[in-house]
């Protein structure tokens, strides 16, 4: 884990970013108390499963109704 100062940080943004792309986690300070740590993503979208997700939501809705309520009374009360 490597620190550095904001200021430093700023200038040095892309070689940090290849620290980060090695697996290296960086901690940029400020008046040497941490406010943010840069590390690499730990998880990659999965779009088949985003996709099912999605089918999965629609199929849920299928016969969900308001009722007899109109989308547009909803709204309407919502402002009030």
């Amino acid at each position: 884990m490597r620190e550095i100062g904001a200021f430093e940080a700023k200038n040095t943004l892309g070689s940090l970013l290849d620290l980060v792309e090695q697996g290296e986690e960086v901690i940029i300070t400020r008046h040497g108390k941490p406010v943010a740590r840069l590390v690499a993503p730990s998880v990659c979208i999965d779009r088949e499963k985003a996709l099912k997700a999605v089918a999965d939501i629609r199929d849920m809705r299928k016969g969900v109704t308001l009722g007899g309520l109109k989308i547009k009374d909803l709204i309407e009360e919502g402002r009030m």
